[in-house]
């Protein structure tokens, strides 16, 4: 039994009847929806979440990096409250004021460059839009192909143009075939000698030997490139010169620059958005997840020329611009401003940093720390009979039988992403919590 500050351990956990819930969601739900840590949430404030039966964890998950401005933040339920009492629940592609309202806060605090955006419920929905404004931007080009070029580990989405971007050939495999058009290039991770010895020649070389196989060239042939701002199961991100040249030949080329922002948007990372960590400008920015901190909120920024590459009615989704979604957003951004978040993110992410790098430090458990403010992933080590992904598990259920949530990756991997507005002392008890399950577990594989 645990009772601090910030958490309440006052029952077993999994709690019987978590599983027992789980078994009834089994009966009635695919299993595809299954596989997180069994707490059943029934409240979640700031970054406290709670259980129906009086047990409380501090959050390092912020669900899925959506909660950036805290749960259940005051001004955002205000916003969802105040439209939801209006009425006004649903009004397709009919104007409204809080549409208007939200996408003109939106465009201000975003730089000029990115003049409009298109609003839609999910992330994986951005993507297939990006797909879609690249090629049409390329055959208006006069372009023999529209080749789109992804990066191996990246991860897009489970939809069908979202994953065939993805180098998971397992995970893809449904779709029945290969979209001839997609190129997937090798990940500069910090392991690879050559990536980080020469970050803008591995591009440069692993591209033209994709595109020599092929006949093709950048120039006639490559729509766009897409990026994860970071790579999302481990935090990881590119060296900045690597990200610099997919922008120069790009910018020579013709092809677009594409981010996915989808966990490292909203001051997650200690910018507005991760990509500016690399000192580039993109052609789109596709968003979703902590865009509300809440409710479902998805969009791609660009140009006023590429958004408006199709024809009217030509692309839109029953649910963008949803009234309360959209009023969430723009509470969101008041949120932000209001708890200067940016900064703060870069102000807690050095404490973060400092203390889980001590912390693997000190373990053989641990290969590294990656990640940027308050997004962080530990890279863990195989040991005896358990391999890595193994040893990630065990630290992820043994934190939450102590009252800490952690992101449970299914691989070598152990996410951390806490709520930005988590308090100092909130931060520090969760990091201890961190602290003993792997020093303790560190030790029993000594």
């Amino acid at each position: 039994m645990i009772k601090t500050e910030h958490r309440d351990i006052v029952t077993e956990i999994p709690h019987p009847k978590a599983l027992a819930m789980m078994d009834r969601l089994s009966v009635v739900e695919s299993q595809s929806m299954h596989g997180q840590l069994p707490v059943v949430w029934d409240r979640a404030v700031g970054s406290s979440v709670y259980d129906p039966w009086g047990n409380r964890w501090i959050d390092f998950t912020s669900t899925i990096f959506v909660a950036n401005a805290g749960h259940g933040n005051p001004l955002i339920v205000d916003a969802i409250v105040k439209t939801v009492q209006k009425p006004l629940l649903h009004a397709y592609n009919y104007p409204t004021v809080e549409r208007l309202e939200y996408l003109e806060a939106l465009i201000a605090v975003t730089p000029d460059y990115l003049e409009k955006a298109f609003l839609v419920s999910a992330g994986t929905e951005t993507i297939e839009v990006a797909i879609k404004l690249m090629r049409m931007n390329a055959m208006a080009a006069g372009k023999r192909r529209s080749v789109v070029v992804s990066f191996e580990g990246n991860w897009h989405g489970r939809t069908t143009g979202a994953q065939h971007l993805s180098s998971n050939l397992g995970q893809r495999a449904w779709i029945g075939h290969e979209d001839p058009e997609i190129l997937r290039l090798p990940f500069p991770y910090p392991w690879i000698r050559e990536a980080q010895s020469d970050p803008a020649d591995f591009f440069r070389r692993a591209l033209q030997t994709e595109l020599d196989v092929k006949g093709w060239t950048v120039e006639e042939d490559v729509a766009g490139f897409v990026l994860e701002t970071y790579q999302g199961w481990g935090a990881v991100f590119y060296p900045s010169e690597f990200v610099q040249a997919v922008e120069k030949v790009s910018r020579s080329s013709g092809a677009l620059l594409v981010f996915d922002e989808m966990q490292s948007g909203f001051a997650r990372t200690g910018k507005l958005f991760g990509y500016e960590h690399y000192g580039v400008q993109p052609d789109l920015v596709c968003c979703g997840k902590g865009a509300s901190s809440s409710v479902p909120l998805a969009f791609v920024l660009g140009s006023g020329y590429l958004l408006d590459l199709p024809s009217v009615g030509s692309m839109s989704s029953t649910h963008s611009a949803n009234p309360i979604s959209c009023a969430a957003g723009l509470a969101n951004l008041q949120a932000i401003k209001e708890g200067d978040l940016v900064q703060r993110a870069n102000q807690m992410g050095e404490i973060f940093h400092r203390e889980l790098q001590a912390i693997a430090n000190n373990s053989s458990l641990i290969s590294s720390v990656q990640g940027r403010g308050m997004v962080a992933a530990i890279i863990t080590e195989g040991f005896g009979d358990a391999d890595a992904s193994e040893i990630a598990t065990k630290i992820s259920w043994e934190c939450m039988r102590q009252g800490l949530l952690v992101v449970h990756t299914g691989r070598e991997s152990v996410k951390l992403a806490p709520p930005l507005t988590i308090t100092s002392e909130a931060l520090a008890e969760g990091l201890s919590v961190l602290k003993e399950v792997v020093d303790a577990l560190s030790a029993t594989n000594r």
